[in-house]
């Protein structure tokens, strides 16, 4: 599979000397699946499907999983990847920084979870570059294409494996920053 970032709009160029950025993640209009289904239709599938397999209280466990995951784990897997692979450091608390990103997955597949067998997950996003204190002034907008996350050992948790797709869009795109601003 081909990972990889592609500028819609704009370039990189008015990254070039920042030191900070801060991050701001979004949640709204992903679609889930092949079928593109809604949120709300993902939740109510994955918790039918867990509640046949298990039960009711371990489908609640993963919905409560799955609300930590997208505020928390989600998020921290994006900014850990991003500072570890460019100079611009990115956070979700900076008052002050010139340029704000945001982060959108707009389709996102669970894959299965198999061991040697598995089908990684995989995600589409939207991130968007705007001035802080003006967010209507768009500086760059880029395309994560085909992200994919998977944890082959351990804990089938299908909520990890989408947190590395996170990892690897932010790996994707700080790569790209890290280049075309040390040019």
């Amino acid at each position: 599979m081909a990972q990889r970032v592609k500028v819609i709009s704009g370039d990189y160029n008015f990254l070039k000397g920042q030191k900070f950025i801060k991050v701001v993640f979004k949640f709204d209009g992903v679609t889930f699946a092949r079928k593109k289904i809604t949120e709300e239709q993902y939740i109510a599938e994955r918790m039918a499907e867990i509640e046949k397999r298990k039960d009711k209280e371990e489908a609640e466990k993963w919905k409560n999983d799955w609300e930590y995951s997208k505020t928390k784990t989600f998020q921290d897997k994006f900014l850990a990847s991003w500072n570890k692979n460019t100079d611009i450091e990115a956070a979700t608390h900076f008052e002050k920084t010139k340029y704000t990103l945001i982060v959108e997955p707009t389709w996102i597949s669970q894959g299965i979870f198999g061991g040697i067998g598995s089908i990684h997950a995989e995600m589409n996003s939207r991130m968007t570059f705007v001035e802080t204190d003006n967010p209507n002034t768009v500086l760059m907008v880029v395309e994560g294409l085909k992200a994919t996350g998977d944890n082959v050992i351990g804990v089938p948790n299908n909520n990890d494996r989408i947190a590395e797709c996170y990892a690897k869009t932010s790996k994707m795109l700080a790569l790209k920053v890290d280049y075309y601003t040390k040019k």
